[in-house]
């Protein structure tokens, strides 16, 4: 996917506006569909219900067994919308400073050190989270 989709089309409010909202709403929706057909064959329900969740600010639960391309879809459309991809692969032993990042020190010019915070995956605009069930409670609690 070379190219991302970017829209701005300012309306002005009154009778009329709503329809022309979201017809541009639906022509988005359709660009990007079209761009990610090539890449996530078969799977336009799952495609149109991460749109969903995406548009309403919400979470996505993807369930399947392997090769259904899960990560493929979620790292196609961060691609695709221009956003930062996050992935987060769960297991007994990640802390919640892998997930949230932590401070770490480091050199200055001057020959001192200073704290400089190093941020996890969690900072992503998109997070792919694989086997969150596997994670402790407290890791759990990091999200």
């Amino acid at each position: 996917m070379a190219s991302t989709l970017h829209t701005s089309t300012p309306h002005a409010s009154g009778p009329g506006s709503a329809a022309a909202a979201l017809a541009d709403v639906a022509g988005l929706r359709q660009r990007l569909v079209d761009a990610l057909a090539p890449v996530i064959v078969g799977q336009r329900d799952v495609l149109d219900g991460v749109l969903v969740a995406l548009v309403s600010g919400g979470h996505c639960l993807l369930e399947g067994v392997p090769g259904l391309a899960k990560t493929l879809l979620v790292k196609s459309l961060a691609q695709a919308l221009a956003l930062d991809f996050g992935r987060i692969q769960f297991t007994p032993d990640l802390m919640p400073a892998d997930i949230t990042g932590t401070n770490i020190v480091v050199g200055d010019a001057s020959g001192g050190k200073e704290f400089r915070f190093q941020s996890g995956p969690i900072f992503a605009n998109l997070i792919l989270a694989d086997e969150i069930n596997r994670a402790t409670p407290k890791t759990q609690s990091a999200l």
